[in-house]
């Protein structure tokens, strides 16, 4: 499995209420959060974010409340994967609950510029940014979370083995 695509970029301690504004959480809807995702971060990213597409961010990515809508918003925006040098345990729990591929490696993080087209191959866990020229290894996979990923999500593997 792999993810290809534009970066965008953000700092430290992005937190859910960035991701998607509490006003919005009145919907479960992946498609109407999707329009809401990093509005109140980059306004503009709904509008440029395009299927594939990464988010790169520094230390404690999705940290706040608990709402797995972030990782929704995130995922139904389009995002192919999200690399940041920590992120916030109950969003990572979240992420790979629906699916969403996000790896942690300190030096993407920091080496990976906004616009960067960047490649990821969750097997090895090689982050190639072919803008740069450069590659990181992150952490791969285990074998068990590539499944969950595959399948959009975890009910939806349980579903699969039932």
């Amino acid at each position: 499995m792999r993810a290809i695509g534009t970066v965008f970029k953000y700092g430290d301690n992005v937190d859910t209420d960035v991701i998607i504004p509490a006003r919005y959480l009145n919907s479960s809807d992946p498609k109407e959060l999707a329009t809401h995702c990093m509005e109140d971060i980059d306004k503009e990213f709904v509008n440029r974010v395009k299927q594939g597409d990464l988010i790169v961010a520094d230390k404690n990515f999705g940290c706040g409340s608990s709402r797995e809508h972030a990782p929704i918003a995130i995922k139904a925006a389009g995002v192919s994967c999200v690399i940041a040098e920590t992120f916030a345990r109950i969003f990572y729990r979240n992420a790979i609950n629906i699916g969403l591929p996000i790896i942690e490696c300190p030096e993407a993080a920091k080496g990976i510029q906004a616009g960067d087209q960047v490649e990821v191959d969750f097997d090895s866990g090689i982050i190639t940014n072919k803008t740069q020229g450069t590659s990181f290894q992150g952490q791969a996979f285990p074998e068990f979370m590539q499944k969950i990923i595959k399948s959009e999500g975890l009910i939806n593997y349980i579903n699969q083995k039932q």
